[in-house]
C-alpha cells in the first residue's frame, strides 16, 4: 500500500432524523441518515399499509359478488380424456 494516499480511517457517530446516534467508522467526518434500523417500519414491525384514494375499497366493491374459482380453466380435459403417448421402440 502506498503511503500518504489513503483517505485517514476514524470511529465517528452517524445519526438519524429520529435522534439515534450510533458509532461506525467511515473516511467522513459525520454522518446523517433519514432513517435508521431504530425507526424504519421493517425492523421495527410497525409498519403501516397506506391506502391510497381508497384502492382496496375500490377492490373490494369491484368483486364483492365473484365467487372465487378453483384454478382449472374451462374446458380443460382430465387426465382420463388423454391419449397416452406412443412407445418409441
Amino acid at each position: 500500500m502506498k503511503k500518504d494516499i489513503h483517505p485517514e480511517y476514524r470511529i465517528i457517530k452517524a445519526s438519524c432524523a429520529c435522534g439515534n446516534e450510533f458509532e461506525t467508522g467511515s473516511t467522513a467526518e459525520n454522518i446523517r441518515v433519514e432513517i435508521c434500523a431504530a425507526c424504519h417500519p421493517f425492523f421495527t414491525g410497525k409498519q403501516k399499509l397506506i391506502d391510497t384514494a381508497g384502492r382496496v375499497e375500490r377492490f373490494q366493491r369491484k368483486y364483492a359478488g365473484v365467487e372465487m374459482q378453483t384454478g382449472k380453466k374451462k374446458g380443460a380435459s382430465t387426465n382420463s380424456d388423454q391419449v397416452p403417448a406412443p412407445d418409441k421402440t
